[in-house]
């Protein structure tokens, strides 16, 4: 119904450039003739009248036997001089086409990188750990401008590689949490600030306007991500235009003093497994030995029928010890970092089902959207369904329409909740005031706009509320897609699967180590979105200043105020609680804003 709308409109986020492949040459010079040229096509014009006249004249019964011989002669005289003239037409026209094909490939390259940043040179994917040739020089480049994945790559094992190295002597001595932010901070300041400060305000690579899309994909000990990939891949419309960027944080084995990782398993461990009640009818818990984490990258790009993607430099990768898991925020910042130049911008989690055509479907969804180019497309994902077998089955989406804050959390925060589906006969999408970290759905842009936040590890609860005022105020209109295309796995804490805040607690050998560690980091969001207890006086009297680290970079923007979300958002200060209080907001359950 809106394909003519879709095709027509314009983005006003991208510079006007050079369509793909245009020669720079000037058409002039391509159509110029020489008189040589028109003399030989004279001559193939009085060739060809010639050949017509003999015919006509041999096949005329007036004719002699003697002129017919005669006229044949001459006739396949004339057959070979106009073959002469036309093999070598040809072949000036194949040097010449040749010649152009040339020069738009050349017209490719000298865009930087656009023709396949991710390729030059490639990066390896397997083994786990494998190192970038020829690091430096290219981690260099990449700082002066000059970017390649496998440059950032590199540059990202080398702060996970700090980060780790610091990380063991930190916890063999009992460090504080003062200490652990201390060393954070510091090697993120080394790391990732010249990286950030290069591209400020610029996308890392052109933004190509091929429609392709790249997909973030944070995994923490996942077992399921290879079927995740499988599922995207399979289910995608234009699989070829599909590149992963995957952060892949697993327990691999204990890694020894020279840096080789020993397979046994050890020190690897279940996460709480709930075993049964006790006698007081609550439940009883146990942490086990557990072997090391399947690797779904090695899985998906081992497997025959899927290994092309690997091999074409569509899954782009990151292996992050156990130890070094900061928490979702921070894996997702190193996999937008990912990035190579794709049309949009999905981030979703690693236990995921997809629809048929699931990306042509999202890509038709944003560009129907009003407030298309600055479109976000962002829900809560149904949970799996048995009975669709591993088929996701289209069902009309609900919007992000309630917000509420649990006082009782160790460090309460607002979380987003889900309000009204679609009724299924929308003729648009509509507007909601918050993002799903699990999955929201943009152009590129997006990523110059809204960089994602190098300085919040350990947390889990506020990435959202945060990332929602960022984009709003930058001018970004968040809505809900009306079909759920996408299925999610949610998980009970009786499946024993491992949390991320339990690795934290093993490591240091302190308890609730990552709620004291949220505590701090969690002030930089609650300053940024306008909590009465994390003003920058507290913040200040509290010496934890440095949980402000370049906040003017990463907080809020300058195309609509923090107070006009509020409003937006049916939020409001409660400074009792020192929290915020999320009201209810008709508008936006009843769908009338698109």
């Amino acid at each position: 119904m809106q394909q003519r709308n879709i095709k027509t409109r314009k983005s006003s986020l991208s510079p006007p450039r050079k369509a793909r492949g245009q020669s720079t040459r000037k058409p002039k010079k391509l159509v110029k003739k020489s008189k040589a040229s028109d003399d030989k096509t004279v001559k193939t014009i009085l060739t060809l009248i010639v050949v017509l006249a003999f015919i006509y004249l041999l096949k005329s019964p007036k004719v002699s036997p003697a002129l017919k011989k005669e006229l044949s002669a001459k006739e396949q005289l004339a057959k070979q001089i106009g073959g002469s003239i036309r093999a070598n037409a040809m072949n000036r026209f194949k040097t010449m086409k040749n010649d152009i094909k040339g020069k738009i490939e050349q017209g490719k390259q000298k865009i930087d990188g656009i023709s396949a940043p991710h390729l030059n040179p490639p990066v390896p994917y397997l083994p786990i750990f494998s190192k970038i040739p020829n690091s430096e020089a290219l981690i260099q480049d990449v700082l002066n401008g000059k970017p390649t994945i496998a440059g950032i790559t590199a540059l990202l094992q080398k702060y996970l590689d700090d980060f780790h190295n610091d990380n063991m002597r930190l916890s063999e001595n009992r460090a504080s949490p003062a200490d652990i932010l201390d060393s954070f901070y510091t090697i993120a300041k080394r790391h990732l600030k010249p990286f950030d400060e290069a591209y400020r305000n610029k996308p890392i690579f052109p933004i190509r306007e091929d429609d392709s899309i790249f997909l973030s994909l944070a995994s923490y000990r996942e077992h399921l991500l290879k079927d995740t990939l499988v599922y995207a891949f399979e289910n995608a419309k234009h699989p070829e235009k599909l590149f992963i960027g995957a952060v892949v944080q697993n327990c691999f084995g204990k890694v020894l003093p020279d840096g080789t990782i020993d397979p046994s398993g050890k020190p690897c461990k279940t996460g709480m497994e709930v075993i049964g009640k006790n006698a007081q009818g609550r439940d009883m818990t146990k942490i086990s030995d557990a072997p090391v984490d399947k690797n779904g990258i090695e899985d998906f790009c081992t497997d025959e029928k899927y290994k092309h993607f690997c091999e074409n430099g569509q899954v782009r990768v990151v292996y992050v010890h156990e130890t070094e898991s900061l928490g979702p925020a921070m894996a997702r910042y190193h996999a937008s970092k990912l990035w190579g130049g794709e049309t949009f911008f999905m981030q979703c989690d690693s236990h995921l089902q997809f629809a048929v055509e699931w990306d042509e479907k999202y890509r038709n969804e944003a560009k129907i959207a009003k407030s298309y180019p600055k479109v976000i497309l962002s829900s809560y994902p149904p949970g799996f369904n048995p009975g669709n077998g591993n088929n996701v089955r289209e069902t009309p989406g609900a919007r992000l329409c309630f917000c509420e804050t649990k006082v009782e959390d160790p460090n309460p925060i607002v979380r987003i909740n889900t309000g009204r589906g679609y009724s299924g006969d929308e003729p648009l999408p509509t507007q909601i005031p918050f993002i799903a970290a699990g999955f929201f759905f943009a152009r590129a842009e997006f990523l110059v706009d809204v960089p994602f936040d190098p300085y919040i590890p350990w947390c889990f609860m506020g990435e959202e509320i945060a990332l929602s005022m960022r984009s709003w105020t930058h001018g970004w209109n968040i809505y809900a897609p009306r079909k759920n295309l996408i299925a999610h796995q949610y998980r009970p804490g009786r499946m024993g699967l491992p949390k991320f805040w339990e690795t934290v607690t093993r490591l240091y050998g302190q308890p609730a180590m990552n709620s004291r560690l949220q505590g701090n980091v969690i002030k930089r969001i609650k300053y940024m979105t306008g909590y009465p207890d994390s003003r920058l006086e507290q913040i200040k009297q509290q010496k934890i200043e440095y949980v402000l680290q370049d906040i003017e970079f990463y907080g809020l923007g300058k195309e609509r105020t923090r107070d006009e979300y509020m409003k937006f958002a049916g939020l409001v200060v409660d400074e009792p609680n020192a929290a915020l209080d999320c009201k209810h907001i008709d508008w936006c359950n009843q769908g009338t804003m698109t």
